[in-house]
């Protein structure tokens, strides 16, 4: 009896001896491809007006934005595949012109690891179907954000980004004929359930509850932030705190766009925890991942007890683990990379390139040390912390203002030459 394979209905007879099961197992799984194929269809138009109900907006310079994240069950309805489940966030954006110029869509700055709608579409393609293939690759494009945004008109549309979780920080850069239109808005994630530390919105309601002082000259602020805590304590208020090495000024919104603009995601995990400041675990951790899911570098930070001209203030730890992007993966076995100073420098250009640091200083605090692993102390440092003030973007690297509070930018050679004449023999 000859071996017959049914692809329509996806089963197969009995075959005769000889036929390899490598063959066999080839043939079920392109019949089960074949029949998963049949099962997509474009979905019914999708009604948006619960979109519309939750989504954060914002108005700049005649210029309204509105966003909200999609949730699973959204996503299906829409796309008819699981998104989600392939792990991308798609979430919905409409953009209100009533300017008279043409706008467009910077996805770049949204999100640097952005997917195109059709190489979302393509995950879901299935072999021998060109005809449902091409189907879904035409519905994916249509639903996603068009550019450009004509003058006097409301586009609305997909993005597809990378996830965030329990909160999406928003970043949408809008480009018309010399201007730029940023906007930075809060998006929360459906489908988790947000823990009660280690977010960003926790910073924004504890900013907003402050009694703290208010300082309002460049001086006052900076005897306090000299005054600040050298480094953290461990949570048994035992020695092994990570120095606190720099120092964020602005508007919450404003920080947070650009840890984001520069690849920083939120994830804390229990050993970041161990690191207290004020009596508290940190505030929020951002990690930037290099290629390979290699842990390069952490931001731990902590809202301090005071402000500037009404703004925040986030005493911070920046640090690297040892190995950098050679490092283990898992969270509880990095360890304090002992250049403090290298990491700390690394993130002030980081936040050059952000295109919202605005200016930049240095003040001591720290304390100056050598490594020392016979007393415990695992890094080295200068001594100094870095104080960056952020605001809305764009700002470009020239507009980078120096405060002439500590003098680290000078030439050092002077001071190492001193220093050899003086050691002894």
């Amino acid at each position: 009896m000859k071996a017959t394979i049914n692809l329509a209905k996806g089963y197969m007879q009995r075959p005769r001896p000889g036929i390899s099961a490598a063959l066999l197992l080839a043939a079920a799984l392109l019949a089960s491809a074949l029949t998963g194929c049949a099962t997509w269809h474009a979905p019914d138009k999708f009604d948006d007006r619960q979109l519309r109900v939750r989504a954060e907006s914002a108005t700049v310079r005649d210029v309204k934005l509105s966003a909200a994240v999609l949730s699973a069950e959204e996503s299906r309805r829409i796309f008819g595949a699981d998104v989600n489940g392939a792990g991308i966030q798609p979430v919905w954006v409409e953009v209100e012109n009533s300017t008279s110029h043409t706008l467009w869509l910077l996805r770049a700055g949204t999100d640097p690891d952005y997917f195109s709608p059709l190489e979302v579409a393509w995950s879901f393609h299935t072999p021998l179907a060109g005809e449902r293939n091409a189907a879904l690759d035409a519905h994916f494009d249509e639903l996603a954000l068009q550019n450009p945004i004509p003058p006097r008109t409301t586009r609305a549309g997909v993005i597809f980004a990378t996830p965030h979780h329990q909160t999406r920080l928003l970043n949408v850069d809008l480009l018309g004929q010399r201007r730029l239109i940023p906007f930075t808005l809060f998006l929360p994630v459906p489908d988790e359930d947000e823990p009660e530390d280690g977010k960003v919105v926790q910073i924004m309601a504890r900013h907003a509850r402050s009694q703290g002082p208010d300082y309002r000259d460049l001086e006052a602020l900076r005897a306090a932030l000299q005054d600040a805590p050298c480094c953290a304590g461990s949570a048994d208020n035992g020695p092994g705190g990570d120095p606190v090495n720099v120092v964020l000024v602005g508007e919450i919104a404003d920080l947070a766009a650009a840890l984001v603009r520069r690849g920083f995601r939120a994830q804390m995990s229990e050993s970041d925890r161990e690191q207290q400041l004020f009596g508290r675990a940190p505030d929020v951790v951002v990690r930037k991942v290099s290629q390979g899911g290699a842990p390069a570098f952490w931001l731990r930070v902590w809202l301090a007890p005071f402000r500037y001209h009404g703004q925040a203030v986030l005493l911070g730890q920046a640090a690297r683990p040892v190995g950098g992007r050679f490092a283990a993966t898992a969270p509880e076995a990095r360890e304090l990379h002992p250049d403090v100073d290298e990491a700390r420098n690394l993130f002030i250009q980081d936040m050059m390139y952000s295109g919202g640091l605005a200016s930049l200083g240095f003040v001591t605090g720290v304390g100056a040390r050598q490594a020392d692993q016979s007393a415990g102390v695992g890094y080295f440092t200068d001594g100094l912390r870095a104080v960056m003030f952020l605001v809305t973007r764009p700002l470009t690297l020239s507009d980078l203002q120096l405060l002439d509070w500590v003098p680290l930018l000078r030439d050092r050679t002077a001071d190492a030459v001193k220093e050899n004449r003086h050691a002894k023999p």
